[in-house]
C-alpha cells in the first residue's frame, strides 16, 4: 500500500506539473492549451531539466506563487482530481483485500476450534497422528505439538531477580572450596564460578575422546536415533540429524584433518548402559551441597575448535555444572534484558581442561566457542 501511495504521489506531482506548465505557459508566454512548449523561467530563459518530480514541483510552485496563483487554483487542476480519485480507489481495493484475508483467517480459526471441541468430523487423536506423520516424527516421544522459536519462548520467560548479576564483572575462579562455602556463595545465588580443581581425581581426561564415544554406543542404542522421549540431540548449525550421523564421520573430518568445516553437537546420555561406563571415569563434583541431587541424565557436548553454541538461554529448571574434559571453551555471558541497566552487559570467561563451570543457564544468556587446537569434550548435569 505504501508503494501505491508513493506511486500516486509521484504521478500526482508529474500530472500537476503538467497542469502548471500548461497554465503558466499560457500566462507567462502567451501559449494556448494546444501549444506544446517547455516551461521557461523568466529569470533564466532556460527550460527546467530536472527529472525529480519533487524538485520540479517545488520550482513550479515557486513560479506559480510569483505569478499570483493561489491555493484554489491548485484544486481546479483536472490532473490533481484524477490522481486523488485514482489513489482513493486503490485504498478501497486494499481495504477490501485486507478484510477478505482477515475474514478467511477468522473462519479457519473458528473451524479449528469447532473440530477440536466437538471432535467432529475427525477426532483430535487422528489429527495429531496425521500431524506427526506429516513431519515424520514419533508422537510418543515428542513433548510438544509445535516447537516455538527461541525468540517467542524468551518473550514469555518469567522475569529474573537482577541480584544474580549485580556487581558481577568477572567469573570467579576458585579451588579447594568446601561444600558449605560453595552453597553459601554460589550454589543458588546465580553467581557464575569456575572451580579450577573440579576434575582433579577423574580419569575422564585420559579416556574420553571421539573414538571412545563411538565405541561405547551400540548400533541399537537409543542415543543413536533419539528413539526415547528423554533422548535429545542438539545439532546446532551442523547438518547432523542424530548421533549416528556424527559417529559416521571419518577420523580425518572429526579432527578437521581434511579441511572440513568445524562442528559442534550435544546430546543427553539416555543410554544407561553407556552411562555406567562413562561414570567409571567421572563422579559427582566434590563441591556440590551435600543435600543436593543431580539429574539422572547427564549432558555431553563435543566439537572441534572454531565452533560452539549461539547465544541462548536454557529451560532445565535447575542450576548446572559443566566439566571441561578436553579442549578449551570460551563462555560469553549476558544478563537477561530486564537487568541490562543494572548489570554488566557482557562477561567472558575461559574454561580450561580439568575445570568445572557452575552457572544457572536458566537465568543467564550464554554462548560458547571452542578455542585452542583440541576437540572440546564437556560433560555436565543439573543439581537441585
Amino acid at each position: 500500500m505504501m508503494r501505491n501511495k508513493t506511486r500516486c504521489m509521484e504521478d500526482r506531482g508529474l500530472l500537476i506539473n503538467s497542469g502548471f506548465m500548461a497554465k503558466m505557459n499560457r500566462k507567462d508566454i502567451g501559449t494556448d492549451d494546444k501549444t506544446s512548449m517547455p516551461f521557461v523561467s523568466k529569470d533564466t530563459k532556460e527550460p527546467f531539466d530536472s527529472k525529480d518530480p519533487e524538485e520540479l514541483f517545488e520550482k513550479l510552485y515557486q513560479k506559480a506563487v510569483k505569478l499570483g496563483l493561489k491555493g484554489e487554483d491548485f484544486e481546479k487542476l483536472d490532473a490533481l482530481q484524477e490522481i486523488i480519485n485514482s489513489c482513493h480507489k486503490e485504498e478501497i481495493s486494499f481495504i477490501k483485500y485486507f478484510k477478505a484475508v482477515v475474514g478467511t483467517f477468522a473462519v479457519i480459526v473458528v473451524c479449528i476450534i469447532f473440530v477440536y471441541c466437538t471432535e467432529w468430523p475427525v477426532s483430535n487423536e487422528r489429527i495429531l497422528s496425521l500431524w506427526f506423520d506429516f513431519y515424520d516424527t514419533d508422537i510418543e516421544r515428542e513433548p510438544c505439538i509445535i516447537n516455538l522459536p527461541e525468540t517467542v519462548v524468551d518473550v514469555f520467560r518469567p522475569p529474573v531477580d537482577c541480584s544474580i548479576c549485580q556487581g558481577i564483572t568477572t567469573v570467579d575462579r576458585v579451588s579447594n572450596i568446601t561444600s558449605e562455602e560453595f552453597e553459601n556463595k554460589y550454589a543458588y545465588s546465580g553467581h557464575p564460578v569456575i572451580i579450577t580443581d573440579g576434575t582433579e581425581s577423574w580419569t575422564a581426561p585420559e579416556v574420553f575422546s571421539f573414538e571412545f564415544f563411538k565405541e561405547i554406543y551400540t548400533d541399537d542404542s537409543p542415543v543413536m536415533e533419539n528413539t526415547e522421549a528423554n533422548c535429545q540431540f542438539f545439532p546446532y548449525k551442523t547438518n547432523f540429524r542424530n548421533l549416528r550421523d556424527v559417529f559416521s564421520m571419518s577420523e580425518e573430518r572429526a579432527h578437521m584433518k581434511d579441511g572440513s568445516d568445524p562442528w559442534y553437537i550435544g546430546w543427553s546420555n539416555c543410554d544407561f548402559l553407556a552411562a555406567n561406563i562413562l561414570r567409571e571415569h567421572y563422579k559427582r563434583p566434590y563441591f556440590l551441597p551435600v543435600t543436593s541431587e543431580s539429574s539422572r541424565t547427564d549432558w555431553i557436548f563435543m566439537g572441534s575448535p572454531g565452533y560452539g553454541a549461539h547465544m541462548h538461554i536454557d529451560n532445565v529448571g535447575h542450576p548446572s555444572w559443566q566439566a571441561q574434559i578436553t579442549g578449551t571453551k570460551q563462555w560469553t555471558l549476558e544478563p537477561p534484558p530486564e537487568c541490562y541497566f543494572e548489570c554488566t552487559a557482557r562477561i567472558q570467561a575461559t574454561v580450561y581442561p580439568g575445570e568445572i563451570i557452575v552457572l544457572d543457564t536458566n537465568k543467564w544468556f550464554h554462548a560458547t566457542l571452542n578455542v585452542g587446537n583440541d576437540i572440546s569434550i564437556t560433560i555436565g548435569s543439573e543439581y537441585d
